[in-house]
This record gives C-alpha cells, sequence and structure tokens, in this order.
C-alpha cells in the first residue's frame, strides 16, 4: 500500500492517503485475448442494440403468416418465426430488451447494495446488525419466486421483473461491499483522517468508495449476466416482456411450437445470443476480479 501525504498538507499533520481503487482500472488493459474478446463482443452488443432501428432488415412486430417458418437465406438471412416474423430483426432489437433490463437491475442493485454496505461497514454495531439480518433475509428469497409473486400482483411487463430482481441482487452487492468497508476501516490511512477530525461521509465520499469501486464494478459485470438470464428466463415463462414485442426469452417460449415443426431455428438463435453475452460478462467480470485480487496481494 502507497502512502504519500494529503496535498496541502505538511509536517507531522499530513495523513497517509492510500492510492485511489479507480486508478487501479487504468491496468486492467492485458488480460489475455479472452478477456479482450469477450470485452470486444460486449461492444458489439451494446452497439448493435442501440443501432437496431438501422440494422434490422424488417420489422420486428410485422407478420406475414404466407412467410411462416421460412428457410435461411434469401430474403430472410436466418429465416422466419412461425407468425411469419424476421428473425434477424427480433433479434437485433432484442438485444435491446436484454440490455435495458439487466442495466436497470444492476444500476438499482449497485447503489442500493453499495449504499446499505458502506452504512453497515463503517457504523458497525446495532447499524451493522439490523442492515446485515435484514440483507441476509432478502438474500434468502429466490429472486425469481420474488419476481412471480411481484407480477402476480402488478401484472407482466419489464417493470415488476426488474424491480425484483433489483431488490433480489442488493444483498449480494451490499455483503460485498460491507465486508470491504469493514476491512477499509480497519486500515491506518482511516485513522489518520479520524484522528483529524474529517467526517466520516468524507471520509467515505473521497476515500472509502473510490477504493471500493473496482471491486463493485466487477461484482457488477458479473451480476449483469446473472440477471439477464433471470429477466430471459421470466419472459420465457411469461411473466416478462410480452409478445409481440422482440425479446430473447419470450422468442424461445414462441420457438417452442416451431421445434416440433422441425425448424430449429427461431428458438436456438435468441438462446445462442443469451448463452454468449452471458459468458462475455461473466469473463470480464472474472478477468477484473482476478486483477484486482492480484494487486491486492
Amino acid at each position: 500500500m502507497t502512502l504519500t501525504a494529503r496535498p496541502g498538507a505538511a509536517g507531522p499533520a499530513a495523513a497517509p492517503r492510500r492510492r485511489p481503487g479507480l486508478r487501479r482500472l487504468r491496468a486492467l488493459g492485458g488480460q489475455g485475448p479472452l478477456f479482450t474478446a469477450a470485452l470486444l463482443l460486449l461492444a458489439a452488443l451494446v452497439l448493435v442494440a442501440a443501432l437496431a432501428p438501422l440494422l434490422a432488415p424488417y420489422d420486428p412486430e410485422a407478420m406475414d403468416l404466407t412467410a411462416s417458418l421460412v428457410g435461411t437465406g434469401g430474403d430472410h438471412l436466418l429465416g422466419t418465426d412461425q407468425s411469419g416474423r424476421d428473425i434477424l430483426s427480433r433479434l437485433l432489437y432484442g438485444a435491446r430488451t436484454g440490455l435495458l433490463g439487466p442495466l436497470l437491475v444492476v444500476a438499482v442493485s449497485t447503489v442500493l447494495g453499495t449504499g446499505l454496505g458502506v452504512l453497515a461497514g463503517w457504523r458497525g454495531g446495532r447499524a451493522d446488525a439490523v442492515l446485515s439480518r435484514s440483507m441476509d433475509l432478502v438474500f434468502a428469497v429466490p429472486g425469481l419466486l420474488l419476481a412471480i409473486m411481484l407480477v402476480a400482483v402488478t401484472g407482466s411487463g419489464m417493470t415488476a421483473p426488474v424491480v425484483a430482481m433489483a431488490v433480489a441482487y442488493t444483498p449480494y452487492v451490499g455483503r460485498l461491499v460491507r465486508g470491504i468497508a469493514r476491512q477499509e476501516k480497519a486500515r491506518p490511512y482511516i485513522e489518520s483522517y479520524r484522528v483529524q477530525g474529517w467526517s466520516g461521509r468524507t471520509i467515505c465520499l473521497r476515500h472509502l468508495l473510490p477504493n471500493i469501486a473496482p471491486t463493485v464494478l466487477a461484482q457488477s459485470a458479473m451480476n449483469f449476466g446473472y440477471a439477464l438470464m433471470d429477466l430471459a428466463a421470466l419472459s420465457f415463462l411469461g411473466f416478462g416482456v410480452q409478445p409481440p414485442a422482440a425479446d430473447w426469452g419470450a422468442m424461445i417460449n414462441e420457438g417452442q411450437s416451431a421445434i416440433q415443426q422441425g425448424a430449429m431455428l427461431p428458438a436456438l438463435a435468441p438462446s445462442f445470443c443469451i448463452v454468449l453475452a452471458v459468458v462475455a460478462f461473466g469473463i470480464v467480470g472474472e478477468g477484473l476480479a482476478d486483477r484486482i485480487a492480484k494487486r491486492e496481494r
């Protein structure tokens, strides 16, 4: 751990300052070809989702029963589904819902989990006990079950599953951040700032959170993949995005009947997209976590 004097301080009153954690992210390049390939794949996926209206050759919801289950090639590169909708167009638009839902889940759960984790780890005592037990209670409820219960009350769509999964994922982040916050709180540079009269809020915002950020980023990358898979599962079960909207999970559900007619692509293509995205997020998250762990040694 590198200790330097706080800018503007002099003499014995200068507090040691731990190198800001966000700077560690500069060294996260060079993870190897697999990490780089996964990162490029995710960048391409985001680009495809953003440009879906320009890239899609057809309206993803336009039905043409006369072109039901048309094979690959010709006017339809990946063929059509049983309703005559272009599979490629639906995959491209499906990337939008496939990424937007997990993004909201990760954003909400990361903010809530980080806040609760820092509060529990920093305050300790009764606040730590209450917050930790509350997170354990939520952690014990399966996210999919919570989503199904919420959908039963509010109705299907994207909102209820996203809210439920965000609540379910918050303890994952909270427990991780709490443990790191407790470790950081015991380090000499934190005690030095407290001796100088710095408030707990200032120390947490200026030093604790930046040092926690890289680990939270790695966890968020993995949570993104998990959330993508969970939300796709909910759509597959009919609790998420509803037809005729393009969604990878819903496309697998709709493609089941096509399998019985010998057409595999309507269900196989979205399944492949989900697996590819989840694996890519997992590789990126694991790569970030491994790199951070090596730099901490």
